[in-house]
């Protein structure tokens, strides 16, 4: 039987699948946890990094990013704060924590010029900062070193991502 353009226009009102990234530590526009705020620069969190969970891949990925971005950073460019590449695409979450303890993939620098998660910590006074947890899916390996630039990592990112899914939790300094 030959399918007919009414039951192709019917298929394609279908939802699709759609990559989907969640936590159990995070929610979607909500305050962070002290737990995965950073301990340093007058701050006092536990600087965990959140456990993350992600489904429905795109056809063709092979490899994953995870990256952790505060657009409110009062730099002119926003800062980077957790950015792990090269993820077998095989992966299906992190644990909470996982940052230093990754078995694959590769944590990079990011702009408090360490490398691994770096948490939460806007200045005093300087109201509400969201933090923009992406996973991206790519369709192989980045081609970059620990100390790679974080904004070189974005661009590779956003030049060869096969799709992308965001998180994005606050956090406001006491």
């Amino acid at each position: 039987m030959k399918p007919t353009l009414l039951t192709l226009s019917l298929l394609a009102t279908l939802p699709v699948s759609a990559l989907e990234l969640t936590s159990p530590d995070l929610s979607e526009g909500s305050p962070m946890a002290d737990t995965f705020v950073y301990n340093g620069f007058g701050c006092r969190g536990d600087n965990r990094s959140p456990a993350l969970h992600w489904r429905d891949l795109p056809a063709g990925t092979q490899r994953l990013a995870i990256t952790a971005y505060d657009p409110d950073a009062p730099t002119g460019s926003g800062w980077w704060h957790w950015i792990v590449v090269n993820l077998p695409a095989s992966e299906s979450s992190l644990a909470r924590g996982a940052s230093g303890q990754l078995k694959a993939g590769l944590e990079t620098r990011t702009d408090y010029g360490v490398t691994g998660y770096g948490g939460p910590c806007p200045p005093k006074g300087h109201g509400m900062h969201r933090y923009r947890f992406t996973l991206w899916a790519l369709p192989g390996p980045l081609s970059v070193k620990a100390d790679t630039p974080a904004a070189m990592i974005g661009f590779q990112l956003n030049q060869s991502a096969l799709a992308s899914a965001s998180l994005t939790a606050t956090y406001t300094s006491r």
